[in-house]
């Protein structure tokens, strides 16, 4: 028999695209779950294709918070998109600072290539999601589509930093929800 084929997957930013950006999350009572966020989901697990969180973490590294801060919110997370019928297939998460040099860093591909090994999933042709320039460089590099949301940080990047752009987003689109409506009628 052989092995099955990846499957391509949805790349999701954490702060600013699953949930409320506040610069450094520093206090698990600061988290905030945008209200669209698990029906957004939801939908992506009914539609057969696997979530992935890949998010920048660099207060862990520069000691604003610590490692186990993070568990906590993805554990918060993770509830709270389970009471809304959705869930994600994995979190990874960067606790580098850019001077780190690390090869996890968004605009880095290191946290997708690991989810990809070890879950299988074809990275050339998947999505990312996010609402960071850093979140397209990584898309551009590896190959996937990309959907800059205009929530969190994404408007200000869009409006003030485009021109300067190497290469534009694939989509650009309001929110979570907005994304994934895209993501799904490409994919059928």
């Amino acid at each position: 028999m052989s092995e099955p084929k990846p499957r391509h997957a949805v790349f999701l930013d954490r702060d600013g695209t699953i949930a409320e950006e506040v610069g450094y999350l520093n206090h698990l009572s600061r988290f905030q779950v945008y209200p669209f966020s698990a029906g957004a989901i939801r939908r992506l697990n009914d539609a057969g294709l696997p979530v992935v969180v890949v998010t920048n973490q660099s207060g862990v590294g520069r000691g604003f918070f610590p490692d186990e801060l993070v568990h906590r919110v993805h554990e918060r997370m993770i509830a709270e998109l389970a009471a809304g019928g959705a869930r994600v297939d994995a979190i990874y998460y960067c606790p580098h600072s850019t001077a780190d040099d690390c090869a996890c860093r968004k605009p880095r591909p290191g946290m997708m290539v690991r989810a990809a090994r070890e879950h299988r999933l074809a990275v050339r042709g998947s999505w990312v999601v996010g609402d960071r320039y850093g979140d397209m460089e990584m898309a551009h590099a590896t190959g996937c589509r990309s959907i800059l949301v205009l929530s969190g940080y994404g408007r200000g990047e869009y409006e003030w930093h485009r021109g300067n752009w190497k290469r534009q987003p694939s989509h650009v689109a309001e929110n979570l929800e907005a994304a994934v409506e895209i993501i799904l009628k490409e994919s059928r």
